[in-house]
């Protein structure tokens, strides 16, 4: 597993405006309630901390293979142990696609409505949600054909946090990666 610095790709760049549609979208909605109908995900006046995290592994199996199993929120609570629950269909989610996730952190269970905002099957895929605490989430899988198979990196950022993660928050973040890829590899290639 690596643990790589985030620097801006064609991935990001080139799904930039769609985000933006959406967010545009949902600030047009919101504007048209009522000032005690909005809900908390109001833009922040205070600054906020841009954060990023990307974890990879070598998986020896087709990128295609790996790629539908994690697009597929199903298997989220199979490898990732803050999953609890999924509500959708058990099929990889493409573009436009909605879920639900029940989550849990520290401080207790959270509901996550997410939304698919780009899907190149088998190559790339990024979901985005928010949470009061980090703000938004936007993951982002991208699946590389590398010596073994398939080189699966997974990156989450939070463009918008209220304040920065503690090094022990980022320890936990790192932790809980290394076993989710862990937990996806010893899956995936056992299906291969």
């Amino acid at each position: 597993m690596t643990h790589a610095p985030i620097f801006p790709d064609k991935a990001s760049t080139q799904y930039a405006a769609p985000l933006r549609t959406h967010q545009e979208q949902h600030r047009s909605q919101l504007r048209e309630q009522t000032a005690e109908e909005l809900p908390a995900m109001t833009t922040p006046k205070t600054p906020t901390y841009p954060f990023e995290r990307s974890h990879s592994i070598v998986i020896a199996a087709a990128p295609e293979a790996v790629f539908d199993y994690v697009t597929n929120p199903k298997t989220w609570p199979q490898w990732l142990p803050s999953s609890h629950d999924i509500d959708c269909e058990d099929r990889p989610m493409r573009f436009g696609d909605t879920f639900h996730e029940h989550w849990s952190t520290r401080s207790g269970p959270v509901a996550l409505d997410w939304l698919v905002i780009a899907c190149e099957r088998p190559r790339l895929w990024i979901g985005l949600t928010h949470m009061s605490v980090t703000g938004p989430i936007v993951v982002q899988y991208v699946c590389d054909v590398a010596d073994g198979g398939t080189k699966f990196t997974r990156t989450v950022r939070n463009p918008a946090r209220p304040k920065t993660p503690t090094a022990e928050m980022i320890a936990r973040i790192d932790e809980e990666a290394e076993l989710g890829l862990g937990n996806i590899k010893r899956i995936v290639e056992s299906r291969a």
